[in-house]
Parts: structure tokens; C-alpha cells; sequence
């Protein structure tokens, strides 16, 4: 199931003026912080949450008319009905520093309580992460107070069981996802998304209004590429949709989310698959297979498969990364 970013503005809210940017991200750290600490100050919540006072006061504005929140002239502070908002999608964060598990510069390290049951596999919380931003997410579960992957029942490496111990209260049943970036923002809104998604998501009033743009082709091409690259046992991917910019996937990761190739646009174009050795980009030098994907007989995207396992591919990304050290 993809789980688009929902902008969660009531209809005829907002009248007029730039729409404010915030997702269900933004208002569960509202609740996070107003648990951590009230009475809190608009101006001070606006700089917690990292988004401007315009969006700050629609995020305060929703959560007041559904009696969660009291806004005084000391600040504003969780009512009871709040508290049990917040119970339903408690989550712990903390920043962690690990050498293992993760692939990006920073990472947040989220713990869910009482949540492995709902784990399956991890790769549902990864692909959640990577759409909010982060570059990936890696999950784990607490069973009989041992720390390991979703699916086996090897316990984790020592050293990095005692990092996330060291800045996480774990408990048996616990969930915890990883959320790994090149800043710590985007490292703990993917963490965090990925963890509402396993509970459910926000159990607000306003979850049952229609929310804006309910569809995400964008979301729906990363899921499709990741599928394929888990498919072809890890090659690179690259996508992209017709009217936006697309995405190259390597060891998991998406590490490039603003990419396009010739290969991609000649095929978006003329509506056929094709096979060559590429003569630019990044792969250039190696064999790239890309297709068409059409819908209603309507080319909407091209998808590709990069062959590095041949040796010309080898030797190029091996003078590649030579000169990108250079």
C-alpha cells in the first residue's frame, strides 16, 4: 500500500495567501513536544518543528478545534483529550551514532512501544522513509530482550545493540526504526513517518475529511523501483515519470532523487524498451535495459535496469569513482 504525504488542511480553512506546508510529520511532533513540555509558545513550537508561524498557527488551529490543545498567553499545552491523542502514537526519538545498519551521515533512532507484532518484513518502513526524505530506515524488534532483524532470531551485533541501549529505553515488544540521512531533520521525519504508518497513523478528527492530493504516482514509481531493484538481486535502477524528475537507486538507497538519462527520455518518447550501452551519465559504458511503463495505453513512465555485473561495467565504475576521488 503506498501512504502518500497529505497536506491535513481542513476545506475552506485557508483563504487566500500561500497554503501552509506541513505534513502528519509535523503535526505529531507538535504533540511530541507539547508532551515534553508545556505550556509552549508559538514562536518557540514554529522553530521545534522547523516550519514557518503561518503553518505553526494552522497546525494549532486544527488541534484546538478538536479539544485537543488549550492556547493560554502562557502557551500553549496537551488537554486530556490531547493526552489521549498522544498516548495512541507515543513514539521516543534520539539521535544515534553507529558505524553499522545505516548508510547515511546522521541517524534518528525511533522506538515504538509495543509494536513488533506489526512488523513484517522492514522493507515497508524503509520505502516510507526514503519517501519522506530520508535515504533509508532500518527496522528492528525487541523479543525477550534481545535486540534483531524482523524474521530471524539472530541477535544483533553487540556493538551496535549497546549504541541504540545506550540512547533508548527498550523494552520486549518494542519496534524500532532507524531513519538514516545526510541531516538529522530529514533522518528523524523519515523515522517518525515510517513509525506513524506502522501504528496506524493520527487518529484525528480531521483523518476523516478528504484530504489534498490523495494520489502520488511520484510515491507509486519509487515503490515500483525498489521492487525491481529487489527483484534483479540489487542491480542499480533508475526511474522516471514523464512530467517529473526521477530517481537512481544503488545498494538499497535512493542516491539521486532529481536524475534523468538519455535512455530514460528516448524511451519516454518513443514508447519501446530498449537495450544499449549507455554513452553518458553516470553509467556510461554500461549495458542499461529500460521499458515503458504505460497505463491505458498511455507511456507514463520508463523504468531501467543497469548491468553492472559486466565486466566493461566493473572497469567503468571503477575509473568513475577513481576520478570522483580526483
Amino acid at each position: 500500500m503506498i501512504y502518500p504525504t497529505m497536506s491535513l488542511i481542513r476545506p475552506n480553512s485557508h483563504q487566500g495567501g500561500p497554503i501552509p506546508k506541513f505534513n502528519e510529520y509535523h503535526l505529531w511532533k507538535t504533540l511530541y513536544c507539547l508532551n515534553k513540555e508545556s505550556p509552549i509558545g508559538r514562536k518557540k513550537l514554529a522553530t521545534l518543528l522547523d516550519i514557518g508561524e503561518g503553518s505553526t498557527r494552522t497546525i494549532l488551529t486544527m488541534l484546538q478545534e478538536d479539544g485537543n490543545i488549550l492556547i493560554r498567553k502562557n502557551g500553549v499545552s496537551l488537554t486530556p483529550e490531547g493526552k489521549k491523542i498522544w498516548n495512541t502514537v507515543c513514539m521516543d526519538l534520539a539521535p544515534l551514532e553507529i558505524n553499522t545498519l545505516t548508510i547515511g551521515k546522521v541517524n534518528c533512532a525511533v522506538r515504538i512501544p509495543n509494536a513488533s507484532t506489526l512488523v513484517k518484513f522492514g522493507c515497508e518502513e524503509r520505502d516510507i522513509a526514503i519517501k519522506s526524505g530520508a535515504v533509508g530506515a532500518t527496522t528492528l524488534i525487541c523479543s525477550n530482550g534481545i535486540l534483531m532483524f524482523p524474521g530471524n532470531n539472530y541477535p544483533l551485533e553487540a556493538k551496535a545493540d549497546k549504541a541504540i541501549r545506550n540512547v533508548l529505553n527498550l523494552s520486549n515488544g518494542d519496534a524500532i526504526i532507524i531513519g538514516t540521512a545526510n541531516d538529522y531533520k530529514s533522518a528523524e521525519e523519515g523515522a517518525v513517518t515510517a513509525g506513524l504508518q506502522l501504528l496506524g497513523g493520527l487518529h484525528l478528527s480531521h483523518s476523516n475529511e478528504e484530504p489534498a492530493n490523495t494520489t502520488s504516482p511520484v510515491n507509486d514509481l519509487i515503490s515500483l523501483s525498489f521492487m525491481v531493484h529487489d527483484l534483479v538481486g540489487g542491480l542499480p535502477v533508475c526511474a522516471k515519470s514523464r512530467d517529473d524528475l526521477g530517481i537512481r537507486i544503488e545498494n538499497g538507497a535512493v542516491i539521486d532523487n532529481a536524475y534523468t538519462g538519455a535512455v530514460l527520455e528516448e524511451v519516454l518518447k518513443v514508447g519501446t524498451t530498449i537495450r544499449r550501452v549507455a554513452t553518458s551519465g553516470p553509467y556510461k559504458g554500461i549495458r542499461v535495459i529500460v521499458t515503458p511503463l504505460e497505463v491505458n495505453n498511455k507511456v507514463i513512465a520508463a523504468i531501467g535496469v543497469v548491468d553492472v555485473r559486466t565486466m566493461a561495467g566493473i572497469d567503468n565504475l571503477i575509473r568513475l569513482h577513481e576520478e570522483d576521488e580526483l
